[in-house]
């Protein structure tokens, strides 16, 4: 009999899970998935994807979940989306993807995938830099999941600020001036900190520290601004492990 496979793919998102006893074989068959991954990627000159056991855990749940349901889907009645099972799995992300499928054995998944537009452009994202899979092998195939994400260090508030000072430092911007009042009126949705002597504030969410929002550097272009104070504040609560800095520039 002809050998059947069936894949979905989901990208930009990711997972969940309490993680049960997996047989040694579906460890192997899923960490061999893995080894096919980078290998396609590695072909193409991309970098290797590192294993991430809270990936894998969130991973292993959905898959179970396939078997109980008999079908593929990224989510079921009562499941929580992708983003939210990473989280509560402990993973922490900038961005992140998912593959399914059901296939007989790894290589013939991983062909499936990389003759899917969908599934291949996960599998070969620039941008992803971690990876879990799990497999739960049911009737003769394999139920398997595999989460992609672009990891993102945790900061506290007070590396944050420190950070984007530096990003103000290397524009010729002083950013000595104290922080608190950036870091109330990084809390506030608008307005000005009662008793600021602002000219300006910029208020912003990224998940790249590596450089100044467009708007900040617009305002330091206009020439007007030497001083400024910077403030870091919590993220929002709906997206608590997509690792988006919130900050706030006050401009003297």
């Amino acid at each position: 009999m002809r050998s059947v496979i069936v894949t979905c793919g989901l990208a930009g998102l990711a997972l969940l899970g309490t993680v049960r006893c997996v047989p040694a074989q579906q460890i192997e068959e899923a960490r061999r998935i893995f080894e096919l991954t980078n290998q396609d990627r590695q072909q193409r000159g991309l970098p290797v994807l590192r294993w991430d056991s809270a990936l894998a855990a969130a991973a292993q749940a959905h898959a179970d979940r396939m078997v109980r349901h008999s079908t593929l889907s990224h989510q079921y009645p009562g499941e929580a989306e992708l983003q939210e099972r990473a989280a509560e799995a402990g993973a922490h992300f900038r961005n992140i993807a998912e593959n399914i499928a059901m296939g007989p054995n790894p290589n013939s998944i991983e062909n499936e995938w990389m003759h899917s537009a969908s599934h291949r452009a996960n599998i070969l994202d620039p941008n992803m830099d971690r990876l879990g899979v799990a497999v739960v092998r049911q009737g003769g195939y394999l139920y398997a999941v595999e989460d992609f994400d672009q990891g993102s260090q945790v900061l506290s508030p007070e590396q944050v600020e420190e950070r984007v000072r530096q990003l103000l430092r290397a524009q010729n911007v002083d950013p000595s001036a104290p922080a608190r009042p950036a870091e109330e009126a990084c809390s506030m949705q608008h307005g000005i900190p009662r008793g600021s002597n602002a000219r300006s504030i910029v208020r912003f969410e990224t998940p790249d520290l590596n450089q100044l929002p467009s708007q900040v550097v617009g305002q330091i272009r206009t020439g007007n601004f030497q001083r400024a104070a910077v403030g870091a504040c919590a993220p929002d609560d709906n997206q608590p492990n997509f690792t988006t800095y919130h900050v706030a520039i006050i401009f003297y």
